[in-house]
């Protein structure tokens, strides 16, 4: 899929300079194909969106890189989704975003939205323990410990490494045997020290949500953050005059950094069969 072309009297885009027409298309990115699952409340809340989306998955997982490394590859990704016409970036990636956002903000003048452990809701749902199930990186942030030094004061927080999940998803690998066992060994010491909330905080997380039921029961709540993610894209892409005034649907375009074949089929898993991949540097 091309970017749509401007009409006359547009704003001109080139590299590195975001498309300003309103057609254009919203760039989204994670280190694998998890983000697929913010990916999802975006095309649900902006049917009308044109929507790019990178798996940069010759890196995947994130989580256990440093935040140097991490940073580097999020410009680099944006740099290309610039180079596609883009007009907004959504990180979708909290390794990415508490590594990167800031930077990517400070860089480029477009609407940038990160994602973020759901930390405040599950204080405000919790009667005592929350765990919040994530990735070294995301865990270790200064932008995490400002998050729970701000709405960590009410509840019991665990935060808990999930060595594994994301592996499971980037394999397509959602429930089974394999999958719920992994699952049980993280989610069981947890159970037993009280936890009542649980907040997925990775987005590769969620589509194992029902391998996670299973384990924590019905009374638990799990939160993500994805329908928050899509509704601050529609209020920056409102307020910048950037929404897009299509009343058609809008396509989607896959792209990866690792073997397109291998993302293609886990995409359409996760995504549908129509879905197809490219592959870019």
């Amino acid at each position: 899929m091309s970017p749509p072309s401007s009409e006359a009297g547009a704003p001109a885009t080139g590299p590195g300079r975001p498309s300003r027409d309103p057609r254009a298309p919203v760039g989204v990115f994670d280190s694998g194909v998890g983000g697929l699952s913010v990916l999802r409340h975006i095309r649900k809340l902006l049917p009308s969106e044109h929507l790019f989306y990178v798996a940069d998955s010759a890196q995947v997982p994130y989580g256990p890189k440093g935040a140097d490394f991490v940073r580097a590859r999020a410009l680099h990704i944006a740099e290309f989704l610039l180079d596609q016409g883009a007009k907004a970036l959504v990180v979708a990636c909290n390794a990415a975003t508490a590594a990167a956002v800031a930077t990517l903000r400070e860089r480029h003048p477009w609407p940038v939205v990160g994602v973020e452990p759901a930390l405040k809701p599950a204080a405000a749902r919790s009667s005592g323990v929350v765990a919040v199930l994530s990735t070294e990186l995301t865990l270790g942030s200064e932008k995490f410990g400002n998050l729970l030094g701000r709405w960590g004061s009410s509840v019991e927080v665990l935060v808990t490494p999930c060595p594994g999940w994301v592996a499971l998803v980037e394999q397509g690998e959602l429930k089974g045997e394999r999958a719920r066992e992994l699952v049980q060994r993280q989610l069981a010491p947890l159970l037993r020290q009280g936890v009542d909330t649980f907040v997925l905080g990775c987005t590769h997380y969620p589509f194992l949500t029902p391998v996670i039921r299973e384990v924590v029961g019905p009374g638990a709540a799990i939160l993500e953050t994805g329908e928050a993610v899509a509704r601050q894209l529609k209020r920056r892409l409102t307020a910048e005059g950037l929404l897009s005034p299509s009343e058609e649907l809008g396509r989607e375009a896959f792209f990866t950094s690792g073997d397109p074949s291998a993302v293609e089929a886990v995409v359409r898993r996760l995504w549908g069969e129509g879905a197809r991949v490219e592959h870019f540097a």
